[in-house]
Formats: structure tokens, C-alpha cells, sequence
């Protein structure tokens, strides 16, 4: 089974591929849905947020006050770093959860939505990268519009993230997502064709035969990770 990672920045419209390739009959994996579900109350990680960051990040009803939580871990590193280690192994479990549900059910392919897969490292683990691209420019312009912020505040959000060309290195593939709907949907219909392509005949072979499912993703991630320190000597 191919496993691919799909990312972009904020506002470059990530998650609208990720629906489209829903739509398109791709089974899709979100990891934002997963950390959701990772701090829902009652969690081990809920607790741990809490007794590091205090009671006021927890709302009434038990919940997470993600805008409380953001705002305290936006301009701090260092508590950012700490929420990450709290909230991410919980999120890798469950995701690879996922993955071999949708191994074990026979599909061809699955697609990680993973807005900090390069961030957090886990672009070394799948077999294919997709990066979902548009220009600075655009991306300023359609944050602002989405969510009604001055262009100070957008450029500060954008600024605390990786910049989209540096996660554009790592891709494989790379949709451009500058232009209309219309050729987004073109772009994200050619794409889930080429994944197909790429997923090829021995998918069949890697779920009846988990050996060589194992040696084939093993391989996978050895060129992945040669072909990256090559480029990174170049």
C-alpha cells in the first residue's frame, strides 16, 4: 500500500485537496481530526496539557480551550516544543493505527493530511510527498480574507511556519493550487491518477505477502532518505 503525505502552509489550500481527494474515493487520513481526538477529555494527554499549562486552558465542560492553549504557545518556543512532545507521539500512534486499518482492508493507497509533516520529521516514513503550493503573495491575500486579520497578524501567522518553498523541496509532488477551483480539481484528479500509477501492481503482493510489505516500505524510506541528504549536499 502506498502511503502518501500530503502538507502545505496555512491558507494554500490543503485541506480542500484533502477533500477532494476524498471525494475522489481516496481513503484519506487527518491528523488534525486525530489530535482532536487526542486531548477529548478523559485522555492521558488532556491531563498532561493541564498539569503543565494549568487549569485555565481547560474549559467547563472539560474541554480543551484550543484559543486559551494557542495564544499561551504561539510566541513561546519552548512551550510549544513541550505541547508538541505531549500531543504528537499520541497522534503517531493513532495515525499508524489508521495506516494499517486501511492495509489490512486492501486499499492501494491512503493519504497522511499532515499540516507539520515536514516539521515534525514524519515526511521520512511515507512513500510519496505532496505538497499542496501557492505564491507568498496569495497566500498573504487569502489568509487575510479568510480569516478577517490585518495584514500584520497574517504575515505573522505565515512567518511562524516553514515557508511553503522550503516544504516544496521535499515534494514529490507538487499541486499548485494559484489558480481557480476549476484547475485545482484538474490538478487533484490528475494527481490521485499518478498516485495510482506509483501504487502499481505489487500493492497486491504487499498485502497478501507482509513480508515483503515490510521490505518494500523499508526501501522506500532508505532512497527517500538518501535522495534527501544527497539533495541537502548539492
Amino acid at each position: 500500500m502506498l502511503v502518501v503525505g500530503l502538507t502545505g502552509g496555512i491558507a494554500t489550500g490543503k485541506s480542500t485537496v484533502s477533500s477532494l481527494f476524498r471525494t475522489s474515493g481516496v481513503p484519506v487520513i487527518d491528523a488534525d481530526e486525530l489530535a482532536r481526538k487526542a486531548v477529548a477529555p478523559g485522555t492521558r494527554a488532556l491531563s498532561q496539557i493541564a498539569a503543565f499549562f494549568g487549569p485555565d486552558v481547560i474549559l467547563p465542560d472539560g474541554s480543551l480551550d484550543r484559543k486559551r492553549l494557542g495564544s499561551i504557545v504561539f510566541n513561546d518556543e519552548a512551550k510549544r516544543k513541550k505541547l508538541n512532545a505531549i500531543v504528537h507521539p499520541a497522534v503517531r500512534r493513532a495515525m499508524l493505527w489508521e495506516v494499517l486499518k486501511h492495509w489490512v482492508r486492501g486499499e492501494r493507497m491512503c493519504v497522511l493530511d499532515v499540516p507539520l509533516l515536514i516539521e515534525g520529521g514524519l515526511w521520512r516514513w511515507v512513500g510519496c510527498i505532496v505538497v499542496v503550493y501557492c505564491s507568498p503573495e496569495i497566500q498573504l491575500r487569502r489568509l487575510i480574507a479568510r480569516d478577517n486579520s490585518t495584514e500584520a497578524e497574517a504575515s505573522a501567522r505565515i512567518s511562524s511556519q516553514l515557508p511553503i518553498a522550503s516544504k516544496v523541496a521535499y515534494a514529490d509532488v507538487v499541486v499548485d493550487n494559484s489558480g481557480t477551483r476549476a484547475e485545482l480539481e484538474d490538478q487533484v484528479r490528475l494527481c490521485a491518477k499518478r498516485l495510482e500509477r506509483a501504487a502499481g501492481r505489487w500493492w497486491v503482493v504487499s498485502w497478501l505477502v507482509p513480508p515483503f510489505a515490510v521490505l518494500s516500505a523499508a526501501v522506500t524510506i532508505s532512497l527517500r532518505l538518501l535522495r534527501h541528504a544527497g539533495a541537502g549536499r548539492s
